[in-house]
Order: structure tokens, then sequence, then C-alpha cells
């Protein structure tokens, strides 16, 4: 009897360990979308786009992105004033990092010394120093108005700020935290990106129906890239070559050379297409589908929605953990 039910727990036991490895490996191919509206965070299943729950964080999270060591992914609750450290794999909750104030757009810079957060209602750009666990405040740096997004050159010397408010990108020096040039660009710009050769800033003319290209080191502007009403935000295909543009008014995305700064394709998303995730494939897209509630799964080999799943209220930001290169 005893060597019977020996043998049964031993059934057992590695039954239950194939249960819990093939559980992480699904779970790592959870979807986390913020829902802006209702203050909550859906995860879906990327296996049978089926929700597998949703629960409530701080006001307004619009924005995210995974710590350098990949082991966090950080929600910023802009009006909750607070950071919410979830696991990338899961989507459960790790930690609260409470009175960080208004965090709008969140990033690292390629270096991984600072930690920079737009305060979109406070007018504002606040830097912390990063040692690999926490954030410090350094400095705060007051902008125009409405600041939002946020990219960095790949020497990690300068943050480039959107200020939709006032049609304007700022360049903050890094060393000194000082604004070292503030240019005009175009009606409410949104995304900005830096190219992967480090030579042209992207910016998404929210208020008009183009990218505006610019030579950071001379401050000029080089082109205009048509690409659809509403151009706000941009998502790289992971080869270095190609970027996506969502175009929230046209119901589009755009697919850009970044060689050749042309438009070169173009995918229809209705439902005002915002936010961004490509699979580490490059084989899927998932966009956050801002005026009703939806994700859309999109092939993009024949660049058409394949799948639409409902969420939340005005859906933003978007997460894989099995994510194509930002680049």
């Amino acid at each position: 009897m005893l060597r019977r039910f020996s043998q049964l727990f031993s059934v057992s036991l590695r039954a239950a360990c194939v249960s819990a490895v093939l559980a992480a490996s699904a779970q790592a191919n959870v979807v986390v979308v913020l829902n802006s509206g209702d203050a909550s965070v859906s995860l879906l299943d990327q296996s049978n786009h089926k929700e597998i729950s949703t629960f409530s964080v701080g006001k307004e999270p619009h924005h995210l992105m995974a710590t350098p060591d990949n082991k966090s992914l950080i929600v910023a609750s802009a009006t909750g004033n607070q950071l919410l450290f979830l696991d990338p794999k899961t989507g459960e909750v790790q930690r609260r990092l409470r009175d960080i104030i208004d965090p709008y757009q969140i990033g690292f810079t390629p270096n991984q010394k600072w930690f920079v957060a737009t305060g979109l209602r406070l007018d504002r750009v606040d830097v912390y120093s990063y040692d690999g666990t926490d954030l410090k405040l350094s400095k705060r740096i007051p902008l125009a108005r409405t600041p939002s997004h946020i990219a960095f050159d790949n020497g990690s010397t300068t943050a480039f700020i959107t200020q939709q408010g006032s049609d304007q990108v700022s360049a903050i020096d890094l060393a000194t935290q000082q604004v070292k040039w503030t240019l005009p660009v175009g009606k409410l710009p949104a995304g900005i990106m830096m190219t992967p050769d480090n030579k042209y800033l992207l910016v998404g003319i929210m208020g008009s129906d183009y990218v505006q290209v610019i030579d950071w080191r001379t401050q000029k502007l080089v082109k205009q890239i048509k690409t659809g009403n509403g151009a706000h935000n941009f998502r790289a295909q992971g080869d270095k070559r190609f970027v996506y543009v969502s175009n929230r008014v046209a119901n589009t995305i755009s697919v850009v050379d970044m060689q050749t700064l042309e438009n070169v394709g173009t995918i229809k998303v209705p439902g005002g297409p915002d936010c961004m995730e490509v699979t580490e494939d490059g084989k899927t897209m998932w966009v956050t589908l801002r005026w009703i509630k939806k994700v859309a799964v999109i092939d993009l080999a024949s660049r058409s929605v394949s799948k639409v799943i409902p969420v939340g209220r005005s859906p933003h930001g978007i997460y894989l953990y099995n994510r194509a290169p930002d680049v």
C-alpha cells in the first residue's frame, strides 16, 4: 500500500510540475492593456484572445514600459500619482511606488542611468537617477504646455520631449538637466522616436496628418512624411528599418521606411488606433483602439485585422513580454 501511494504521489508530483511549466509558458503570453478611462488593467491571453482578468489601478494609467532587467513592467498612473510594478510575464502586481507625481509617459535612458517622466497636467519633466533598483528624484524641469512623449539619443546625453499644448519639442541635456533648445514642430506633437542610426527624430503631428522629421543636431525640420489624420504614436517593426505610425483620426496605421523616410504602406484599423505592440516573431501586431473600448489583432503579412477583443474604456498602453525590439 505504501509503495502504491508513493508511486501515485510521484506521478501526481510530476503532473503538477508539468502543469506549472505549462502555466508559466502560457502566462508569458499575457497581453497587458491599460484602460485609462476605467483606471484598470486588462490581461488578455495571447493564444486564445480571451480576457484572463481585469483589476483596478490608480487613475489614468496611460503608458508602461519594462525595467532594463526585464523583471518588472512599470505602469504609470498619471492622476493616481504612482508607479505600479507588475510581473511582465503574468501581470501580477509586485509593488507600488507612491508619490510619483503625475507620471504620464516614462522612459529609461539607453545607458540605464536616468529615468524620465513627463507631467502632462503639471507642465514639467521629472528626472530620476536609477541605480538598478531604486529611483531618486534628481530634478524637476518646467516646460511650456502639456509635455507628453519622450525619446533619447543613443548616447544617453539628451531627452527629447514633445509638448502638445505649445506645438514644440524640447531637448534636455541630461548631464546639466537644463533645456538646451526648443523647436516649433507642428500642431499637437505627440509620439517621438529616434531613428536607429541616431540621425533623425520622428514626431507624430497629431493635429495634422504627417510625421515631422527633425535633424536634432542642427535643429532643422528636414521633411514631412504624410501618414494620416491624427498621426500619433510609433512602434518599430524590430528590424531597424520599418516603423509603424498610428493615425487615430484616419483610423489607419502607416508603415514608414526609416532609411528612405517614406510612407510605404497603410493598414486600415477602425476605432482610433493608438499604442501598438509587435510579437517577437514580427508576424502579429496588437493595437489599442482608443474610441471603442477594444484591442485589435493584426496579421502583418496581410496587413489586415484578424480579431477585435473587448477591454475597458479608453485603452491606451499595451505590452507583450514576447515582443519585438523597440528599434
